[in-house]
């Protein structure tokens, strides 16, 4: 069912997201910047490989931020679940 919101092809991008923000989080990079610069490459990222794909068009490029922003916001949601699973 979640194939109808999230292509599952960019699937890699959520991991990818992922270990660019655990990245980001060790070096000096501000902490509240980090879910900007995720969704930020995360967009980037999937509207190349859909226009790749796909050719360049308006649809594309706009499923192309919908899923880079739904990649990025479920590598911050991972990185949550991570984080609250260490405090217990």
């Amino acid at each position: 069912m979640y194939e109808a919101y999230l292509n599952p092809e960019l699937a890699v991008l959520s991991a990818l997201l992922y270990a660019i923000g655990a990245y980001l989080k060790k070096s000096e990079f501000r902490d509240k910047y980090i879910p900007l610069v995720l969704g930020a490459v995360g967009i980037v990222l999937a509207v190349i490989y859909i226009c790749v794909l796909d050719g360049l068009s308006a649809r594309n490029v706009f499923n192309g931020i919908t899923q880079g922003i739904l990649y990025a916001a479920t590598s911050v949601y991972a990185n949550q679940i991570v984080k609250q699973a260490k405090e217990d």
